[in-house]
């Protein structure tokens, strides 16, 4: 799940070779092949493609394709951009997969609905090589069964804590308690969006919570002991004088202002900074009390990859194209020109990387990280209803009720 309001050269084949390969790869859901079919003899055809990328991403992605048909000049190519984000790829998909595009980005917590579909074609042409390069992470997120469903393309779709540090020091942004101690005492207020499931699943995750898969049904324990215990945390957080809710503009307008620390990601890393000046600073979450314990806040970690449409009438050049816009020259480019974080290790071990605030703190919380893979579209409703009934300071019914209500309902997917 994104924010709520909120990447070589091409090997020549034969066409013999092209249907053996397209043959043993497609995907096990369609049962068919859809790539180039045996007995095609054409060389030299047109290879026509769509591909699929968020807005911000359209001049980026252009200049990748120019540079794509550049390093491949013994094929012919007619590429097309539209704009379709990676939050969206999924729904536009569904409505009609013949229609979409042959390259797609998408946010990794979709890939079991798209698998499930038939949507993903299976990636075949240089797998070892995409699964060396990037991080294990990344490359867990893209795999189903052993097979590689997609192209890594960023590891950065994760949260941390923002703050300023003129009120808050290094030492305090350690401790949730000692956070909001130190904002209310500057009269200022600590920003968290807990009615998103996204956020909210910190605390849970933190405690020791899962989210897992069985026979296709959502699995949550986040009712038991110990989720009640992150249930007590978010109560006591939501009712201080000190939280703050809302939206991203929420927090990018109120820093260095009334906000002096927030939970968000890389996204409003600008937008932070430019406020804050000399003050903007980035690290881990911080931890929270359980009873007597000091609990390290979990987080959701998010990757982006780029799939290739199980539909495509040109299976190797659609492959080729999803392998160089997601490879280290084009990661590469993303975090020089949006400050994109790096899936390709040789990018995310470089010393820029390394010395980007935001990134850093990414890294750091990432430790602490749970994969989105496993999250499936029952969980994000009553992970925020329940979010919203804290925040509105709703305790008609108990926290062990409430909680009882929201994991049936994540697990009967109502």
């Amino acid at each position: 799940m994104l924010k709520k309001s909120k990447k070589a050269m091409a090997l020549i084949l034969t066409a013999s070779l092209t249907g053996a390969l397209v043959a043993g790869c497609a995907n096990k859901n369609d049962g068919k092949n859809t790539g180039k079919k045996d007995g095609d003899k054409k060389t030299k055809t047109k290879a026509t493609l769509k591909l699929w990328g968020s807005q911000e991403d359209q001049d980026m992605l252009a200049e990748m394709v120019e540079e794509f048909k550049k390093a491949n000049p013994e094929k012919e190519y007619d590429i097309t951009l539209a704009v379709v984000s990676e939050a969206d790829a999924k729904t536009k998909y569904l409505e009609d997969p013949a229609e979409a595009a042959d390259v797609f980005a998408f946010a990794n917590d979709q890939i079991w609905d798209l698998y499930n579909a038939g949507a993903l074609y299976e990636v075949t042409r240089n797998k070892e090589q995409i699964i060396a390069a990037n991080t294990e992470g990344s490359v867990e997120a893209a795999t189903i069964d052993g097979k590689l469903y997609a192209y890594p393309m960023t590891a950065d779709n994760g949260y941390f804590l923002y703050y300023d540090k003129s009120v808050i020091s290094e030492e305090e942004a350690k401790s949730l308690d000692s956070i909001l101690a130190a904002a209310d005492k500057a009269g200022k207020k600590v920003f968290m969006d807990v009615s998103n499931g996204w956020y909210i699943a910190s605390f849970f995750l933190g405690a020791g919570g899962t989210l897992s898969i069985e026979d296709g049904k959502q699995v949550c324990d986040f009712n038991n002991e110990n989720g009640l215990k992150a249930a007590e945390a978010i109560k006591a957080f939501t009712a201080h004088k000190a939280f703050l809710t809302g939206d991203d503009p929420i927090l990018t307008g109120g820093m260095g202002d009334t906000i002096a620390a927030g939970v968000s990601g890389t996204w409003n890393a600008e937008a932070i900074k430019e406020k804050l000046g000399d003050n903007f600073a980035a690290t881990k979450l911080p931890t929270f009390t359980a009873g007597s314990e000091q609990i390290q806040m979990g987080s959701f970690a998010g990757y982006k990859l780029v799939g290739v449409n199980s539909q495509t009438e040109n299976a190797i050049e659609a492959m080729e194209l999803a392998e160089w816009i997601t490879n280290e020259q084009n990661q590469l480019i993303r975090f020089q020109k949006r400050a994109i974080g790096p899936s390709n290790i040789k990018v995310a071990e470089s010393d820029d990387v390394k010395a980007n605030i935001p990134l850093a703190a990414l890294a750091e919380q990432s430790k602490y990280a749970t994969s989105q893979k496993d999250v499936l579209g029952s969980y994000w409703a009553p992970a925020e209803a329940f979010g919203t009934a804290m925040e509105a300071k709703d305790y008609s019914k108990s926290l062990q009720e409430q909680l009882d209500e929201m994991v049936d309902q994540i697990q009967s997917g109502q």
